[in-house]
């Protein structure tokens, strides 16, 4: 019912106002944005996953039982030693070579960085299995091998065909092409230490090599470890071509068996896939470690091991079930 004309309402009959929420604001539950996409595309690929590890434990194509019986088998163990091995010396001698090369691609005689810029040319346009195969035929080439003045007097030679073992040509022919990689690796390492150093450095009155060994490299090194660990995860699955020099690795190893064994093609490829694996995995815990070493003074903070991560997580979590219990 309205009021009659010139009646005055008082304001104590208004309901009242305030501005004091229900419920105290820390007492109020957050809900988080809805992304209905973000849980479609997660149950698609959980889904995905789940079929293919399903039909991967299930089917009986896969002889996992033959998969158990071949892998530790002494045969394979004895490839995969080779396979260690030939990675291991590919890559000391690799990563020193692309050192020499990228110093010399950047050194102020002309006549280095042609040389160095030829090599690196030549080794990235020329497959690694024509490598091999080259050198595998270099004896038929130069029956012996000398040092002297060119054109006159060799001051000793010697046999290459009894120096040249397997092992060696798969060697040699993997640094070499390592190398190539690895300088431009190392050279992009260089170039991306900020110019200051170096002139902070040289204004010290350091001497060149005291300057390369302590200030430019070490910071190099942020930037070289990663891309150098890519090429060694490459050459360490490069090392299955040496089984066309005669030389059993791992997958040499594997072809040999599955050609005596025709129906264990299938469980001996998984055994060289899953040691394969195990190995670059490895190499990529190794690359966590040294970057984060070499991290320290470039952030203000390290980024976490896997155990700490671990652990934040599970704290998170038990936070996360106690206010779940308190609402």
């Amino acid at each position: 019912m309205s009021e009659p004309p010139g009646t005055a309402v008082s304001v104590t009959d208004a309901p009242p106002i305030t501005d004091t929420p229900s419920k105290p604001l820390a007492a109020q539950r957050v809900l988080p944005l809805r992304r209905p996409g973000r849980w479609i595309a997660t149950a698609v690929v959980v889904v995905l996953a789940a079929q293919f590890v399903h039909g991967l434990v299930t089917n009986p194509f896969y002889q996992w039982d033959r998969f158990g019986y071949w892998f530790l088998r002494p045969t394979v163990l004895d490839g995969l030693l080779i396979t260690l091995e030939v990675a291991a010396y590919s890559a000391v001698l690799g990563l020193v070579g692309g050192v020499l090369l990228a110093l010399a691609r950047l050194s102020k005689s002309p006549v280095l960085r042609a040389v160095s810029w030829t090599y690196v040319w030549a080794l990235r346009s020329i497959p690694l299995i024509v490598v091999l195969l080259f050198l595998y035929n270099f004896s038929a080439l130069y029956k012996t091998l000398s040092l002297g003045v060119p054109f006159g007097p060799a001051f000793f030679s010697f046999d290459e065909s009894r120096l040249a073992t397997d092992m060696v040509i798969a060697v040699i022919g993997l640094s070499l092409n390592e190398a190539a990689y690895a300088a431009e690796v190392v050279r992009g390492g260089i170039l991306s230490v900020d110019q200051g150093q170096h002139e902070a450095a040289a204004a010290l009155g350091l001497p060149k090599g005291y300057q390369f060994r302590k200030i430019v490299f070490p910071q190099a090194l942020r930037s070289i470890v990663p891309n150098y660990v890519n090429q060694l995860i490459g050459l360490i699955k490069g090392t299955s071509l040496v089984f066309y020099v005669s030389l059993l690795d791992l997958f040499g190893t594997v072809q040999s068996m599955g050609s005596t064994y025709p129906g264990d093609i299938v469980p001996l490829l998984l055994v060289a896939t899953v040691w394969y694996l195990i190995l670059t995995s490895a190499v990529s815990v190794v690359q966590f470690y040294v970057e984060r070493h070499y991290a320290r003074g470039a952030t203000r903070s390290l980024p976490p091991t896997p155990l700490q991560k671990l652990r934040t997580g599970l704290t998170e979590l038990r936070a996360r079930i106690r206010r779940e219990a308190a609402v």
